[in-house]
Parts: structure tokens; sequence; C-alpha cells
């Protein structure tokens, strides 16, 4: 048998294992979600509305009772259950009789920028897309206007949002398509409202790498401008309508990655506290740092608001983790987030159904559980709200 007979042997191995795992992923997502196959946010109790509103539930309790408000649906134990949407309806009208603005609603007033956020590492398995998609589904429950922006070629973000690339992207609708060189579309037309009421996405797809091929070309024929600028330039044209927007970026310091970067206000390192990611993360450090130098040589502002590292997958009965972790902090101080992501069977259980904590019930797991992996995400997403704040000169 030729080479070249080998060759389009394992091509055709390799085209119909990809079209049958499509298709074996594609009958998985109708099973879990139909009849429509997409998904829908589970419904919250009213003492968990009652949090994520930061009122007390008896005071939920009093407005319903008042028949102000959504009205919620009742369980036959009598139990009050809350949409996101009944959630954001109480924070618009809890908001109209706040002792002062933004009390309920805690996105940008008058003067502040928008915040975004590149979340990077160029090591794959630290966290990233993990620590992204529950940074945005937070930020949204707390009632800021999110924008989540899978720029990941390998598009897990999209997958866990319920976006499966090879059916629902046949034709584009992804980043490329608003940062391209050649007749590039509005960045309106690749967003995609998601069962959040105050979560947009765009999602991601193998269509992105188009972006690290194109660039070099376009570069050697003087048509590239200032590249790194692209991914700034489109997010201008939608700019009035988020408070936030998650860049899940991809694990390389690509053209893609430097566009994220130049467009952050904030930059969120995640770090799995293992020797050899700590090795590999002094490199992507250093690279990073290269090419900051040279795009800020260009005549960009290279500025941002902060720049943090979050603990991904932390155990802490781990000692050689502890040890890490002790060592980063030493060296890294402040810059290190407080609150670590625990390592947690919660998570990556939720993850086999294509569901973050927040979307998958409590009941799937022990009450110890749950409760622990929800407290250590929301801590340190709730961490993340508080730069945002401050960024915007409130405490």
């Amino acid at each position: 048998m030729s080479k070249d007979t080998k060759t389009a042997d394992l091509n055709s191995v390799i085209r119909d294992h990809s079209e049958w795992l499509a298709g074996q992923l594609h009958s998985q997502r109708e099973s879990l979600f139909p009849p429509d196959a997409e998904k829908a946010m589970r419904k919250f109790t009213s003492g968990e509305a009652a949090t994520l509103l930061g009122v007390n539930d008896s005071y939920l309790r009093k407005l319903h009772l008042d028949g102000k408000g959504p009205s919620p649906e009742m369980t036959p134990g009598n139990r009050r259950l809350y949409s996101v949407h009944d959630i954001q309806e109480l924070r618009d009208l809890l908001e109209k009789t706040a002792r002062k603005p933004g009390d309920y609603l805690p996105g940008r007033r008058e003067g502040d920028h928008l915040q975004v956020i590149g979340v990077m590492n160029f090591k794959g398995g630290s966290g990233k897309t993990t620590t992204s998609a529950h940074l945005a589904q937070r930020l949204a429950l707390l009632g800021y206007r999110v924008l989540a922006i899978d720029l990941d070629p390998q598009a897990s973000m999209t997958a866990l949002y319920g976006v499966q690339p090879e059916f629902d992207l046949v034709d584009g609708g992804t980043l490329y398509d608003a940062i391209r060189y050649d007749d590039p579309a509005p960045i309106s037309a690749v967003i995609r409202k998601t069962y959040l009421p105050n979560l947009d996405l765009i999602p991601g797809n193998l269509e992105l790498m188009e972006f690290e091929h194109e660039t070099p070309r376009a570069l050697s024929q003087g048509n590239a401008g200032l590249f790194f600028f692209r991914v700034k330039e489109a997010l201008t044209q939608v700019e009035s309508d988020y408070d936030v927007v998650i860049i899940d970026c991809p694990p390389q310091l690509g053209f893609l990655t430097m566009s994220a970067l130049s467009a952050s206000t904030g930059v969120l390192v995640t770090i799995h506290p293992e020797m050899l990611d700590v090795m590999s993360m002094s490199q992507f450090l250093r690279m990073t740092a290269d090419l900051m130098d040279v795009i800020a040589e260009s005549g960009a502002d290279m500025s941002h608001d902060w720049m943090r590292y979050v603990l991904t997958r932390y155990e802490p009965s781990d000692a050689p983790q502890n040890r890490i972790v002790a060592f980063l902090r030493t060296m890294y101080g402040d810059n290190v987030l407080n609150a670590p992501m625990l390592k947690s069977t919660a998570i990556s259980d939720a993850g086999l159904t294509k569901q973050t904590l927040y979307e998958v019930e409590r009941s799937a797991f022990t009450r110890t559980t749950y409760d622990r992996a929800i407290e250590s995400v929301n801590a340190v997403n709730d961490e993340i709200a508080d730069l945002i704040q401050k960024t915007w000169g409130r405490t």
C-alpha cells in the first residue's frame, strides 16, 4: 500500500469518527433537552432568589402576598419557585424603590466604562472554560448585562451553553465573522440570546482558526493594520448594551489571544496549583509580557484595570498543592484571588450533561458536595464582581 493510500485511509477514519461523534453528541443533546433541543435554566427556590437579590426570604413572601411582582410557581409542598425572568422582574421592581441607584441593578452608570475580562492561560486543563462559563452566569444572575465570547476554536463554553458547533454553526456565526479582514459582519449579527435574560453569547468553533491563518498573510500584504485592535473595535459596536464582557481565550498565545488581550480591561489567569502547571505559567507570563511590549511599541495602550490569578481545581487536603499555593501567594500577594475554585465532583458531573453548577439541580448531589462546590464558585465570582465595582469607583 502506498503512502498516499495510507494517508487517505487515515483521513477517512478521522472524518468518519468525527461525524459519528458529532451525531452522538447531537442525539445526547436532544435526549437531554427535548423537544426542541434547547436548554433552559432551572427554577430557583425562594431562598436562592432572595440571596441573589440581596433581600430576606420573608420580604419576597410579603411581595408575593401583596400581589407585587411576578407570581412564583407553587409546589405541592407550598414552596415558591422563581424563574430567572421572575428574578429579573423583581430586580427591576426593587430598583425603583431602592434607597440609592444600583442597590439591585449593579451594572454600569454614566461614566463607567465597559469591563472586558479576558480569561487566559495557554495550558489546557487549567479551568479556563469552567471559570469563564460560571463567571458569566453568576454576573448575569446578579443583574449585570453580560456578553460571553467563546474565542477558543475547541468551543467548550459554546457546548456548555447548549450550542453544538457542528450542527448550529455550519454557516459561521462566531466572532471571526466580525473580525475577519475581508467584509467583516457587524458583531450584532453573531450575538445569540441565551436562556438567561441578562446573558448573551458569541459562540466559537474551528472557524476561529481562520484568523490565525489569515493574519500572517494580511501582515505580509500590508492589509492587517493594527490587527490586535480588531476585537476591541468590534466590541465598540455594542459597548452600550453590556456591563461586562467575558472572553474565554484559546489555550495559546496566538493572534486571537493577543487581540483579546488588547481589548481587555481586566485579565484573569487560571492556575491549577501543580508544579508542571506553574512551570508552564512561567513561560506563559514571559511570552505575554514580550508580546505586550511589541503591541505597546505600535502605539497601543496596554494598561489594564486589574490582573488576577485564580486558583482552580484546588484540593485543600493535598499537601503539595498547599505548598504551591503558599508559594504563589508569597510571590504575587493580592494579585492572587483570596477565594480558590475547589476541585469538585459536582462541577465535573454537571459537565457530563453540559451544565454548570447554576443550572444543575441541587438534588442531583449530596447536600454537602453541592454546597461546598457552589460556595467555592460563588466566592470566586463575587470577588471578581467586587473588582468590577471598585474599578467603577464603588464599594
